[in-house]
């Protein structure tokens, strides 16, 4: 593999993942298995080992790609503890999160002009606010109707109807309850609560940066930094969902510092399934669309952006510094490619 005409023999790589509670062990294993696979397709050899460095969650790759072998080093930049902490929301506080998302999207005209875009990740960011109000409408229809049903056996057996109808909200109430935690505990297979708490994460700041996820930001800024300054060939960050925009402001904050070396190694961006306008397009996101503007025409490094117009859930072909309204004259980045590369290609 060849950047400018040289070969990258060592290359790190750092992966941001999205708004995603799963353990990082859990990217590895999906790279042995999605790695073997497309080996086998594209005609090259892979082999897999233990990280180098056990003070993170990483991975070894030996490639030989068209007869030049490569080292690669990848580390997982992990938030998942932050992810979990903000789903750790009961019922009630849940559907207080939705109707603050909602009026936040609402009232700043962020949906209205999501919409602008495309439909699918628009229908999808509203899926979990649908799906969890009929979830409420079941409960409470089902409850009205098994309450009704108590009070008016009651009255049968007994003429107090004030009493019949105190047991018949006696029952109802709970079972509203009952049945909510019941569609929880299936929300494996429905995502409500999951993609409710991803779309909020961002909304509660209106597009801030959460201070535990500005925190860990610096972290990632500090391990990226280290690589710039050590004998590989390549530094590539890859970004993908949630995790493209925390790229973005931490790449952004190492070239403002100064931390990229001029004479180090080549630094590539890669984005992948991005969603930014979701939080670009929010009213306090001054510090993203700052960084957007800024990382677009910086020589400093190679940003790519990969999506898929088939993927419902990200903004495919959608250039995120022009969207946000932010694209400068000198504009060079990103790349936008689509996935479907034999359409590319």
């Amino acid at each position: 593999m060849q950047i400018a005409g040289k070969r990258v023999a060592k290359r790190r790589v750092f992966y941001i993942p999205g708004y995603d509670p799963i353990h990082p062990r859990r990217y590895r294993e999906l790279y042995r298995k999605e790695g073997r696979d497309q080996a086998d397709i594209s005609g090259y050899r892979i082999e897999l080992a233990p990280g180098q460095d056990n003070s993170r969650y990483g991975w070894h790759v030996s490639g030989m790609i068209d007869g030049c072998r490569t080292e690669a080093d990848f580390r997982v930049l992990v938030w998942s503890d932050i992810v979990k902490s903000s789903m750790d929301l009961n019922i009630p506080q849940t559907y207080l999160v939705l109707a603050r998302t909602a009026w936040t999207y609402i009232a700043s005209g962020a949906l209205r002009r999501l919409m602008w875009l495309r439909k699918g990740p628009v229908i999808a960011a509203l899926y979990p606010i649908g799906m969890l109000l009929l979830q409420l409408l079941v409960a409470v229809l089902l409850a009205w109707f098994v309450g009704a049903n108590v009070a008016k056996g009651l009255l049968v057996l007994v003429d107090w109807p004030m009493v019949a109808r105190l047991l018949g909200w006696a029952t109802a109430l709970p079972l509203i309850a009952l049945i909510l935690r019941g569609f929880r505990k299936i929300d494996n297979r429905l995502f409500a609560y999951y993609l409710m708490h991803d779309y909020a994460y961002s909304a509660q700041s209106k597009g801030e940066d959460p201070p535990d996820l500005r925190a860990r930001m610096e972290e990632f800024a500090n391990e990226i930094a280290a690589a710039l300054i050590s004998d590989v060939d390549e530094v590539l960050v890859v970004g993908h969902s949630s995790g493209a925009h925390i790229g973005i402001s931490v790449l952004a904050d190492l070239i403002r510092a100064g931390r990229v070396p001029a004479n180090g190694p080549a630094l590539g961006f890669l984005t992948l399934g991005q969603v930014v306008p979701m939080v670009s397009f929010l009213p306090k996101a001054y510090r993203l669309r700052a960084d957007l503007k800024y990382l677009s025409t910086r020589n400093e490094l190679t940003w790519v952006d990969v999506t898929a117009p088939g993927d419902g859930c990200a903004f495919a072909l959608c250039d995120p510094v022009a969207v946000s309204g932010v694209a400068p004259e000198n504009k060079r980045w990103p790349l936008v490619i689509s996935a479907a590369f034999t359409q590319t290609l």
